[in-house]
């Protein structure tokens, strides 16, 4: 008796199904489409001579083990581990895990991002900043100059300039209304290898005004001897017959110039948030507005114009004031350097805004030659040089006469960039 249907015969069922197989197992070779068929035995090698090796089902992996029809596994088609492509153990259709994060690449492009940003914004500043410097001065208008020494000297001018302030600005300021500029103080900064001089000139002083170019006419004005107050130089003929006078009276070569007005003084020292100062003593002074206790105090704009412009306060008047414009000047140039300035753009850039409005510089005049004075004058305040008044030798008429051979003395000393010995006012 066979054990196969009438309708399936040996002969139809092909090579596939090993003839007269006493096996009660079912053949499943249609169960499960992922099912793999093993390599089929070398001929005269299977286990009935010649008849092919049938599939081995087991967990989907096609390895050894006992009937399996795959679906008790719990595994989900397309997830990892399943035996995809990819995955370990197979060839499904399942996707590849995400490979590890290069952090050392994320961090290379990171840098190189920050690195660009700075580079950017900071040519950026330097582009702008230039853009709003006054260059108004042209000293290629002085004539006769004296030879240019080592290190570089600056002329550092304020002036009662009101331009640009309204009538409650200078009610506020008590700057008055008077027209025209004249210069409130003057004073020459020594840079170079052995520390920063600043030196003031009393706006009383003596001199003589010698032959110059009018800075708008062209014309040759020769000299005559007159002998004048040095802010009447500026009051004359402007910046350019200032710096001719100084250069002439003295004989050192003025390299920049830079000036500052009333308003613009107030606005800096606003931008920076104020500026501390220890007053030495009470002052009180209705002309300028001062009105002062002795001791550490901030100083905001309108107080710090008040303070660098007493004199009739002071015992010292004029020679007096002059060494408080240095000690402010320095202290207010310590302030802007200051990390807390600098690296707060919020802070920064105001400064820097209402400094560069409010400056006139020379043609030549740079940021970088900016930033030399700024620096040096906070050196002054920090010790690391040297604060004066120009030699005073006597009076006459009201007029501060020069101690002739200790500016010579001093002269030297800053042409040849040595450590000033000389002892001022």
């Amino acid at each position: 008796m066979t054990d196969w249907p009438e309708a399936r015969s040996d002969d139809n069922r092909g090579g596939r199904y090993g003839r007269g197989s006493a096996s009660a197992q079912p053949e499943g070779a249609r169960v499960m489409r992922q099912v793999r068929r093993g390599q089929a035995a070398p001929s005269g090698q299977g286990a009935y001579g010649g008849v092919p090796q049938q599939p081995s089902y087991v967990d989907g992996h096609g390895s050894g083990g006992g009937y399996d029809s795959g679906y008790n596994t719990g595994q989900v088609y397309g997830t990892p581990g399943g035996g995809g492509p990819g995955g370990p153990g197979g060839d499904g259709g399942y996707a590849p895990q995400r490979p590890a994060p290069d952090w050392r690449r994320r961090i290379k492009w990171t840098a190189i991002t920050v690195v660009t940003v700075l580079v950017v914004t900071t040519v950026g500043t330097y582009f702008w900043a230039d853009s709003k410097l006054n260059r108004d001065v042209d000293l290629s208008k002085v004539i006769d100059r004296p030879e240019k020494g080592e290190g570089t000297n600056y002329l550092i001018v304020g002036s009662d300039s009101r331009e640009g302030m309204t009538a409650e600005d200078k009610k506020k300021l008590h700057t008055g209304s008077a027209d025209g500029k004249r210069t409130d103080s003057m004073m020459i900064l020594h840079t170079g290898d052995n520390g920063p001089t600043l030196i003031s000139l009393p706006r009383d002083s003596n001199v003589e005004i010698p032959s110059f170019v009018g800075s708008e006419s062209g014309k040759t004005y020769p000299g005559t001897g007159r002998e004048v107050k040095l802010n009447a130089a500026y009051a004359e003929d402007g910046p350019e017959l200032l710096v001719r006078t100084v250069e002439f009276n003295t004989g050192l070569h003025i390299d920049h110039y830079v000036e500052i007005g009333f308003g613009g003084f107030a606005s800096i020292v606003d931008a920076v948030g104020g500026v501390e100062m220890d007053i030495p003593q009470d002052i009180k002074d209705t002309k300028s507005g001062a009105d002062f206790k002795k001791g550490k105090q901030t100083l905001n704009g309108e107080e710090a114009l008040a303070f660098v412009r007493t004199r009739y306060a002071l015992a010292g008047s004029d020679l007096d004031r002059t060494k408080n414009q240095q000690k402010f000047l320095s202290a207010l140039a310590n302030q802007v350097a200051t990390p807390g300035t600098v690296l707060n753009p919020f802070k920064l850039y105001p400064t820097m805004g209402a400094g560069l409005d409010s400056l006139i510089v020379d043609k030549d005049m740079g940021l970088f030659d900016l930033a030399d004075m700024f620096w040096s004058m906070k050196g002054v305040s920090g010790g690391e040089g040297t604060s004066m008044n120009m030699p005073i030798a006597g009076s006459t008429g009201g007029n501060l006469l020069w101690d002739k051979t200790k500016v010579k003395q001093l002269v030297s000393q800053l042409n040849n960039d040595e450590k000033v010995t000389v002892k001022g006012n």
